[in-house]
């Protein structure tokens, strides 16, 4: 049975992306040494990518070629995607398409970008565990990290690492026991 794994960056006040959907503030720190945590060796993984269609939009207006060939991508949409970028599937039933990643027997699933749709898998108990990366930067507001909802949890720390550059690595596990405390 596949994971289903979170790996995000977020600024130290809370934010993965400014109100404009820039990410300047973390592209800083490419090249940063993230030892055996690093993007490419945790991409190496994930054989099936989920990401909502706000995140799938942002990577599409960007002009680097498509960055998933290697993995299966699902956009969960409700709207169709005329054009896009890379191969992909669409899905629109959280319910369903959760269904479907749990019986995956090819690899992990990693969970794509903004907070929005891993909130919903939280909600859901699908979320199996997340690393956080806390960037020191103070963004001043933008999109949060996961939206206010009024989901309630108590994940279990895994782990906290201080990195390079200062960046800090939080990394928790999330079981259904641990949901609405």
């Amino acid at each position: 049975m596949a994971k289903i794994l979170g790996y995000i960056a977020a600024s130290l006040d809370g934010f993965i992306a400014t109100l404009d959907d820039s990410l300047d503030w973390l592209f800083k720190y490419d090249g940063m040494d993230l030892g055996e945590h690093d993007y490419s060796l945790f991409l190496q993984r994930i054989r099936t990518v989920v990401m909502g269609r706000g995140t799938y939009d942002v990577i599409a207006k960007d002009p680097d070629p498509w960055a998933y060939g290697q993995q299966r991508v699902i956009v969960v949409t409700s709207r169709p995607i005329p054009s896009p970028k890379g191969v992909l599937e669409t899905r629109g039933d959280i319910d369903l398409l959760i269904t479907e990643l749990r019986i995956l027997e090819d690899g992990d699933v990693w969970m794509l970008g903004g907070g929005q749709l891993q909130m919903a898998f939280m909600e859901r108990g699908a979320l199996d565990e997340i690393e956080i990366y806390i960037m020191p930067e103070l963004i001043g507001g933008g999109r949060p990290l996961f939206p206010s909802t009024g989901f309630q949890m108590s994940p279990k720390l895994l782990g906290a690492q201080a990195l390079d550059r200062g960046c800090v690595r939080l990394h928790y596990t999330f079981s259904a026991a641990g949901a609405g405390r």
